[in-house]
């Protein structure tokens, strides 16, 4: 395998399970059949250009009390900046794209468990704070599917078979949320990057994986892996395909949908007079050209005739949510006390 070959299986590996053990480098070195050494250095080399964004847990946001919604403003064009900088600076913000359609400002938007304002009324909120004209909210009705996942090695298969989400019932205790604060954050390039929240939580190796798994097949944790910029990784083109579902068909064309490897989110949302679409399907390629390709596929499958494609223009945001933070508290005392 020449370098830029293990560099591509390297990081497909690393998107779709990055090991839980105590040096997991060195276990995917051995997968690969090279060093552990030289998987570090290349892992390093991916970090510096940008390639690599983050290696962390993704958690599941409702598992862990939080309330959570897609949502799209209609901004005037004047003002996108500075709505875009407003919305933003809410610490449940972690997408947040400026999209080609009238309603063209698109982000996820969290509250906290405690949170004194809730969903609605923060939506609210920012809508006033960002003179919007008009907003939509979005939650998840039904999740067929919500896994990031390029394939760097343009080998594998266009449809795959959609893993079925965890669901085990779990109370979190105090121990929980400690491990929980730990595993989002990005781990550091070492042989041992878990190594330094051991003495912090003290913890054993045992403990601190007994627990992180525990979170895991309870589907708290939906998986802990790398996420890429999707640009720099070669990605340049990604589509929110939104299509018209006779409400009897959703389920059926929902897992069809999900079942294209390019295809990272697929869920069912609401819809409303102004907004007809009700299911949703995050398409990536490496140009506009296949995006377009693979949604009239999609098209052509499902036998849907009412359906939009936009476009994402300008990245504002892109991180994961930061849970169990005091920030969410602030933004609200701030919101509260100007108020």
């Amino acid at each position: 395998m020449d370098h830029q070959d293990l560099e591509n299986e390297l990081l497909y590996q690393m998107q779709n399970s990055f090991p839980l053990t105590q040096k997991p480098f060195a276990e995917m070195a051995q997968t690969l059949g090279v060093s552990e050494e030289k998987i570090l250095d290349m892992v390093k080399k991916l970090k510096e250009d940008k390639i690599i964004r983050q290696t962390s847990a993704i958690f599941d946001t409702k598992r862990l009390g939080y309330k959570s919604s897609l949502v799209a403003f209609k901004v005037d064009e004047e003002n996108i900046d500075e709505a875009a900088a407003i919305i933003n600076a809410h610490p449940g913000v972690s997408h947040n794209y400026l999209r080609n359609h009238n309603y063209n400002i698109w982000f996820t938007m969290a509250v906290a468990p405690d949170s004194m304002l809730g969903l609605e009324k923060t939506i609210e909120i920012l809508k006033e704070r960002t003179e919007a004209k008009d907003a939509i909210i979005l939650p998840t009705l039904k999740m067929f599917k919500i896994s990031v996942k390029m394939d760097t090695t343009g080998k594998r298969a266009k449809k795959e078979k959609v893993k079925k989400l965890a669901y085990q019932e779990m109370n979190l205790t105090a121990k929980h949320v400690a491990v929980i604060k730990a595993l989002q954050q990005d781990i550091d390039v070492v042989s041992e990057p878990f190594k330094k929240y051991l003495k912090k939580l003290n913890l054993s190796y045992d403990e601190f994986f007994t627990i992180a798994n525990e979170l895991k097949q309870s589907g708290v944790m939906r998986r802990f892996a790398t996420i890429l910029n999707h640009r720099k990784a070669g990605f340049g083109a990604n589509a929110m395909s939104v299509w018209a579902v006779p409400e009897a068909d959703g389920e059926r064309i929902g897992k069809e949908m999900a079942a294209f490897s390019a295809v990272s989110h697929c869920y069912l949302r609401p819809s409303y007079p102004n907004w007809p679409y009700n299911l949703f399907a995050m398409v990536h390629a490496k140009t506009q050209e296949e995006c377009d390709t693979l949604i009239e596929e999609m098209a052509q499958q499902s036998g849907l005739k009412e359906y939009g494609k936009l476009y994402s223009t300008v990245e504002f945001k892109k991180q994961r949510l930061v849970y169990f933070d005091d920030t969410f508290e602030k933004w609200e005392n701030q919101v509260v006390g100007s108020r």
